[in-house]
């Protein structure tokens, strides 16, 4: 920190330095705007390409206001290595997943979970499924191509519209996705607003309960009406059957890597040594319960290989996780990091800021143009995971002037990107839940409740004065 601190003091004591415009800033800002949506949605390149591209844009941008490339280099580096200990808990995400899952733990859920279904409370069932295996993974796009295909199946044969079981699917992988300790976007949020990753969960559950708890009542109300319809029990008791003869799911055992994952959390202890432990429970539950292969269980660590049980969806849930499978976020996350930095350190973001943030007089204005902020930026760039980065940059200086804890704004940005994204057609998340689910985004968006309840819950709460945490009672 202090490395970083003497860093930026040697930059800023250059003095041939000039601050941009806002004319030049606004050019650098659109042109990155239209290289990512362009390069994404128009020429189909990939994401890290273009980011590579809007780093050489960015730095070119700053070299015009007399910044070295030992400057920009330094810029760059600066905004990465603030990350690293949250950059830690990315590897150990992959390693939990794919242990979790040699383990027997996700079959397990998987199997109990889809004896909670019934015809009426099908909607509230699912959700609350859905909810619990995107916690326990981390990820809203595996539940959703996984146990939301499966709900969508027997929801086709029950005669339940489509329509709302996939806004279900949508809004239980996306609470989890929200919430899980081991979800990237959670941890990507609190490593960019440099908040404590407990905290940052601990902020989002003032608006993420209620409204889940809202989400919940209408999906009950909803599914009284099909009260009448008959459940496939044949397709359920095929996938229990591959399951129960695939793994050992004593519950008492093979929840053990999540218990003490979740009671560790809650004990506030490191994210890191919590989910060490985990890793190493869940190892030697799936060698010495399961009977795994020791060598295939510390391979998969790196790269876990699908399922054997004959059922294409539930091999590739069982193939999730190691640590390759966070390669992509991971790069990902440090190429935007390293984007903020010079955006960030050269000022061009306090420059395309300071007058909108200068009319921003309330606590909850400052909230809902964050959510705002974080819409928008999921319409422009397709991408969450840019979304949550760049917005943090963006409106970390605003909310320590107005002495909110950093766990605000990562909640904001969260409630505006994550819950959001998969409400955009055009989005990576949008895109994959239509074309998994078979349902147009804007055909099920009406029905993906949380994603809708939750920014606004937010909005309201903060209006109120509800939930705020200020920064001289963050925790030590």
């Amino acid at each position: 920190m202090i490395e970083q601190k003497m860093r930026q003091i040697d930059i800023s004591k250059q003095k041939d330095l000039k601050e941009p415009s806002l004319f030049q800033t606004i050019i650098c800002l659109l042109g990155v705007f239209l290289m990512i949506s362009l390069g994404l949605f128009v020429l189909e390149i990939y994401i890290h390409a273009i980011i590579f591209i809007c780093l050489l844009w960015v730095g070119v941008h700053a070299a015009s206001l007399g910044y070295t490339f030992t400057d920009i280099h330094r810029m760059m580096k600066t905004g990465i290595s603030s990350a690293l200990p949250a950059i830690y808990i990315f590897v150990l995400i992959g390693m939990v997943i794919a242990s979790f899952m040699q383990s027997g733990t996700i079959a397990s859920l998987l199997y109990y979970g889809l004896d909670l279904l019934s015809p009426v409370v099908f909607l509230a069932s699912g959700l609350i499924l859905c909810s619990l295996m995107s916690i326990a993974t981390g990820t809203s796009w595996g539940t959703v191509g996984t146990i939301g295909v499966v709900l969508i199946s027997i929801a086709e044969v029950i005669g339940i519209p489509l329509v709302i079981v996939a806004g279900m699917i949508v809004s239980g992988a996306t609470f989890g996705d929200k919430l899980s300790p081991m979800s990237d976007t959670t941890n990507l949020a609190a490593m960019s607003a440099g908040t404590n990753l407990y905290r940052h969960i601990h902020a989002m559950l003032y608006t993420t309960f209620p409204a889940y708890a809202l989400t919940l009542i209408i999906y009950i109300l909803v599914g009284l009406q099909y009260s009448d319809y008959a459940l496939p029990a044949g397709e359920i008791t095929a996938i229990q059957t591959v399951l129960k003869s695939t793994f050992q799911l004593n519950l008492w055992i093979t929840l053990l890597p999540l218990l003490c994952l979740f009671g560790m959390s809650i004990k506030k202890y490191s994210p890191v040594i919590s989910m060490s432990c985990s890793i190493v429970l869940a190892m030697m539950i799936a060698i010495f319960y399961q009977g795994r292969d020791t060598i295939d269980v510390f391979n998969a660590l790196w790269l876990n290989n699908p399922g054997t049980t004959g059922m294409e969806n539930i091999d590739a849930l069982l193939g999730h996780g190691g640590i390759y499978s966070m390669a992509w976020t991971l790069l990902l996350s440090m190429m935007a990091l390293a984007l903020g930095g010079i955006l960030h350190q050269a000022k061009f973001l306090s420059v395309a800021l300071e007058r909108i943030i200068a009319r921003i007089k309330r606590i909850r204005t400052l909230m809902a143009t964050t959510i705002l902020s974080g819409l928008i930026s999921n319409m422009g760039m397709g991408e969450a995971y840019l979304s949550i980065i760049l917005n943090c940059q963006l409106f970390k200086d605003a909310y320590h002037k107005a002495q909110l804890d950093s766990a605000m704004l990562s909640r904001s940005v969260e409630e505006g990107a994550t819950m959001t994204t998969a409400l955009i057609p055009w989005t990576t998340a949008g895109a994959f839940y239509a074309a998994t689910l078979g349902i147009p985004v804007l055909d099920y968006a009406p029905y993906a409740f949380l994603n809708v309840i939750n920014p606004l819950v937010s909005i309201v709460m903060a209006s109120l004065g509800i939930g705020l945490l200020q920064r001289n009672r963050v925790d030590a």
